[in-house]
């Protein structure tokens, strides 16, 4: 009888771990990259593993997505208590959640790619339900002290998310830099009532934007 695995993981676990780390890595990239019509074999090929190693732990692209969903939701879950632990003022929790899930490189990004493809699952659920639950958190703190408009709720917020981490094909620097810009001047507005001072980054030139819209 095998006894019950305790302390960090050993041996064939300890390589499936990591075989599971780099493929949800890899996995992120891919999607990211290709959308939802990017191939398994990809994935498999960025990650360094066989397809038997990623049928194993994924026997279909379903099962991966679900995987990035489920830690997408709870990365955006993560960063909210995070905030809130951080930064007593409720403004500044939220503004700092924001900031935070902008500048990640993690799957949270995704949730709009992979979002309304797949059916949910008990775990899909029960990470939404975490996430729900800190995100009314964060918005309630806020409309509590006065500082967020009445109107603004909990489920906006991914969907802010979703239109202010819009791919775009420049740096990631300047992506980066452009997503803040957007962020700063959303968060203005956000405010009860909305308030001035911000110093959002440098606006783009036309020529720029001409630069994001058309091919080379």
């Amino acid at each position: 009888m095998r006894a019950d695995r305790t302390g960090p993981p050993r041996g064939r676990q300890k390589e499936a771990d990591r075989n599971d780390e780099r493929i949800l890595r890899a996995a992120r990239e891919v999607f990211a990259e290709h959308g939802w019509a990017a191939p398994v074999s990809e994935v498999a090929r960025r990650a360094g593993v066989g397809m038997g190693s990623l049928y194993r732990r994924y026997p279909a692209k379903e099962d991966l997505a679900q995987a990035l969903r489920v830690e997408g939701m709870n990365e955006l879950a993560a960063l909210a208590r995070t905030a809130m632990a951080d930064h007593p003022d409720p403004w500044a929790a939220l503004a700092a959640f924001l900031r935070a899930a902008l500048s990640g490189t993690g799957t949270g990004s995704l949730l709009p790619l992979l979002g309304g493809r797949l059916p949910a699952t008990e775990e899909v659920d029960a990470a939404d339900h975490r996430l729900r639950a800190a995100l009314d958190d964060l918005v309630d703190a806020a409309h509590r002290c006065g500082a967020l408009r009445p109107d603004f709720g909990s489920a906006d917020l991914p969907l802010l998310l979703t239109h202010l981490n819009l791919r775009l094909p420049t740096t990631a620097e300047r992506a980066l830099e452009l997503h803040q810009r957007y962020l700063d001047l959303a968060l203005n507005g956000l405010r009860n009532p909305a308030r001035t001072g911000i110093q959002p980054a440098e606006p783009p030139s036309w020529a720029e934007l001409r630069e994001l819209w058309n091919a080379p």
